[in-house]
């Protein structure tokens, strides 16, 4: 079967339940080049060299115009207003804009952020729980792990680090939906998407704008108003770029979480000997080790797709990467990789050495990692002590559209009732 037939099944929805044995044909060839002209890679080794090359560029605007091997792109005519954020630029510019959101989102320089919101994530976590099954909490209870935990819980938690009105949530996350479908690869052709998403976040950052205008002169305590203040050893980021990057971690900060905690939920349900390790309580660190395994074995981001493009001819796996080519890193692919994981269709907590790429790496390392572990450590405790011999209804459920953000869109689930809620913690959890 050709490669680029491979890689048009896995784009196709009818294999989002299941690509990883899709994956492991494309496998067979590390590099195979697609039929819209982008170079796909699947292989462990060959995806970490190039998340660590500098001639793999993460601007789009640095493809070449005169290079034959350059997709047609959308002309700055076509594009809002608003600059590129941190994750699609290079250094400098990207390492100064990151330094700046690091400076303000949490360690080294204000490690007491994510530290400060653990007991609140317990509470929002309880709260939730609390209410899956009303005022019968004995009865037994049909629930959407989706709808009615794992979208509330991200949301509420980087609405308070932003400072965004919880209230404001139907409207962003419609432009949140826009957001992600205007980078599916298997949705028109590499300008339509440099298109959609720059509308896309343009829409946001009128909405941040509009935010920012209504609290003119009243700054809080959360990330924006830290961004907007300047706070920090360096020239502060614009006006325009606060708001940029401000639709980038709304999107990013909530999504990808809402994934991995039913990703996780699902795959708990599925190992039920690992869920009931994880409600014993007994073993302080498997949380974290499961969350840590999750990442690898059904991570919330299966690739970057067409999100990179070669500054140069770059040879890897065997093949040359042609300077101007769009790369797709299939990172679910890699983590999956038998040449660096014994074993890796199986799912082990207790797995050693897990170098997963659940997320990314180099220098576009996952900046919401230190949010999105305890976010998803306490999610699952707290699931797995609490619901009452919990069960799936169906088997895979439906999943989302995006073959990159993957992630069931229901997750339905009967239980016999909730137990009673646990004392929230004074101090963080571990993370691992």
């Amino acid at each position: 079967m050709p490669q680029d037939s491979i890689w048009q099944q896995i784009l196709d929805y009818s294999h989002r339940a299941d690509p990883y044995p899709l994956y492991a044909e494309l496998r067979n060839t590390p590099v195979v080049q697609a039929e819209d002209g982008s170079y796909v890679v699947s292989t462990y080794r060959e995806i970490v060299a190039l998340l660590h090359d500098p001639r793999l560029s993460s601007d789009l605007r640095n493809l070449p115009e005169d290079d034959a091997n350059a997709p047609a792109q959308a002309s700055d005519e076509d594009l809002p207003g608003l600059p590129p954020n941190f994750i699609v630029t290079d250094p400098p510019e990207h390492d100064r804009i990151r330094r700046l959101l690091t400076w303000n989102f949490g360690p080294p320089h204000h490690p007491g952020r994510i530290d400060s919101m653990i007991p609140d994530m317990f509470q929002i976590v309880t709260d939730e729980i609390d209410d899956l099954v009303g005022k019968d909490p004995s009865g037994t209870t049909r629930v959407d792990i989706v709808d009615d935990f794992a979208y509330p819980f991200p949301v509420t938690v980087i609405c308070r680090l932003l400072g965004v009105p919880r209230e404001d949530e139907p409207r962003f996350q419609e432009l949140s939906d826009a957001a992600i479908k205007a980078v599916d690869p298997s949705t028109g052709t590499l300008a339509e998407r440099q298109r959609r998403r720059a509308k896309a976040t343009a829409d946001l950052g009128e909405y941040f704008a509009e935010l920012l205008d209504a609290r003119h002169g009243q700054p809080g305590d959360d990330l924006l108003s830290g961004l907007l203040s300047g706070d920090g050893p360096e020239a502060p980021m614009s006006y325009e770029q606060v708001l940029s990057n401000a639709a980038l971690l709304l999107v990013a900060g909530h999504e990808t979480t809402v994934n991995l905690i039913t990703n996780g939920m699902l795959t708990l349900l599925r190992h039920p000997e690992v869920l009931d390790r994880l409600r014993r309580g007994d073993e302080p660190d498997l949380a974290a080790r499961v969350v840590e395994e999750l990442l690898r074995y059904e991570p919330p981001v299966h690739m970057l797709s067409n999100t990179r493009n070669a500054l140069d001819d770059i040879e890897v796996g065997g093949t040359t990467i042609p300077k101007g080519s769009p790369v797709t890193l299939v990172l679910a692919a890699g983590s999956r990789d038998p040449d660096f994981v014994p074993d890796p269709d199986r799912f082990d907590p207790d797995r050693e050495h897990n170098e997963h790429l659940g997320f990314g790496g180099g220098i576009h390392y996952c900046f919401g990692a230190p949010l999105a572990r305890p976010e998803t450590q306490i999610a699952l405790t707290e699931l797995a002590c609490r619901l009452k011999n919990p069960r799936l209804v169906s088997d895979p459920p439906p999943y989302r559209a995006s073959p990159s953000l993957r992630g069931p869109r229901h997750l339905l689930v009967e239980i016999d009732g909730v137990n009673p809620a646990r004392p929230v913690p004074e101090r963080p959890a571990a993370v691992g």
